[in-house]
């Protein structure tokens, strides 16, 4: 009775308009019919916890029962965070103060939270500084950050625009600064922490063009890291399926590129991955500064978009295998659980 209750208030709430949308994009790029779509979709939603979205981004239609089974879905991602990250501790990583101040022998740079009692504090901040960098104290994908160059006016203005968070200019490594200079080129690397072990499941390089941002859904490109080489194995992707085997403007390679100080970044979030316990399951941002990596920040809801795109699959197999290996429990728990996680949007 429960199943057939949280199934039907998943049914009301769904975005049909997008729905049928998403059939309409599939149908016209691959000739399938929009009936056979509806009920793989759903079918898909059943047996995967994949949103109609999730079936669209990974192009599930071209995948047979076998390779659909090594996707890490919506469901499945959001089943992760639900069972290994403690809701009271996650506040440390949606609150980008909170987070700064938790992690800032991590951080690497000067850095302020401003408020209408510390301008004298302010003025001394950027003394010394052409441009700094500006966020809100939460949000997502990159969201109103900016680099600025301060004047008299800046203090007032971040108030009154609630930018309460200011922080140093990174400097990167020539290297990465070759890569792409229009952002810091950040590496997204997914750690699971258990028993005061903290293991890396997979990394990724995120790109920027021509944008204060590298985030894939703020117009940069990802492409996934073998951290075993620490090479770069496949051309780089954006939200809009250009692929990208040299960056556009520097025209340096991004295929056969190797990501400087791997065994540093591997040391910085292995250790970043114990401070809070209770959240288990995090994605790191790491940038290469001229004072070694740094965080940019962490995710306590690791999105799992950019983790098994079409072009960065060989064989259509997705990541999911690479998370069974180190979360080790979770087989169980989603058995357990299954009641609970049916997605389908």
């Amino acid at each position: 009775m429960e199943k057939a209750k949280y199934l039907f208030q998943r049914i009301v709430k769904m975005n049909y308009k997008n729905f049928f949308k998403v059939i309409n994009n599939i149908h016209k790029k691959t000739d399938k019919s929009r009936i056979y779509l509806f009920f793989d979709i759903i079918y898909c939603g059943l047996k995967y916890q994949a949103g109609f979205f999730d079936y669209e981004l990974f192009e599930m239609y071209n995948l047979n029962r076998k390779q659909r089974k090594t996707v890490l879905t919506r469901g499945i991602n959001n089943h992760f965070i639900k069972t290994y990250n403690d809701k009271r501790f996650t506040h440390f990583f949606l609150n980008k103060d909170e987070f700064n101040k938790k992690f800032d022998k991590f951080i690497k740079r000067e850095w302020l939270i401003i408020n209408e009692n510390n301008e004298d504090e302010f003025n001394e901040f950027i003394k010394d500084k052409d441009e700094i960098i500006v966020k809100p104290t939460n949000g997502t994908h990159g969201d109103n950050i900016r680099k600025i160059k301060p004047n008299s006016n800046t203090f007032k203005e971040l108030l009154e625009n609630k930018t309460y968070l200011v922080e140093e200019v990174i400097k990167q490594i020539p290297e990465m600064n070759k890569l792409n200079p229009s952002s810091v080129n950040t590496i997204r690397t997914i750690t699971f922490n258990e028993n005061g072990k903290t293991t890396i499941i997979t990394a990724y390089l995120r790109i920027g063009n021509n944008k204060v941002i590298d985030n894939f859904n703020g117009g940069g490109m990802v492409v996934p890291i073998n951290v075993k080489t620490k090479k770069i194995e496949y051309p780089a992707l954006d939200k809009e399926g250009n692929l990208y085997y040299e960056h556009p403007t520097t025209k340096t390679p991004i295929v056969g590129f190797e990501i400087p100080m791997f065994d540093e970044i591997e040391k910085l979030v292995t250790e970043a991955g114990k401070v809070i316990p209770e959240v288990k399951f995090i994605g790191w941002d790491v940038a290469l500064s001229e004072k070694g990596p740094c965080l940019v920040e962490g995710n306590d809801f690791p999105g799992h978009d950019i983790y098994q795109l079409p072009p960065h699959r060989k064989d259509g197999i997705g990541v999911l295998p690479e998370f069974e290996k180190v979360l080790k429990k979770w087989e169980l728990l989603f058995i357990i659980n299954i009641n609970n996680i049916i997605y389908i949007y």
